[in-house]
């Protein structure tokens, strides 16, 4: 079962914040695909449905992105 979950994530300022938030999304155990935009600072995950929002959260917040859900 494939399930979207969306973010709002602050914190990042250029395309490599971009990158960093992605690539930490994709390393989740679960996560099929990850969209991260500056404008809007926003992530829509696709997922299993295996993956809960704390995961999502957690893993941007490590990163130094703080997040919530859109």
């Amino acid at each position: 079962m494939s399930m979207k979950t969306e973010l709002k994530v602050e914190g990042m300022t250029c395309q490599n914040c971009v990158r960093h938030a992605r690539e930490a999304l994709l390393a989740i155990n679960g996560v099929t695909g990850a969209e991260v935009t500056l404008d809007p600072a926003a992530a829509v995950i696709d997922h299993n449905g295996t993956v809960t929002l704390g995961e999502l959260i957690a893993a941007l917040s490590e990163e130094g992105y703080p997040a919530t859900q859109a």
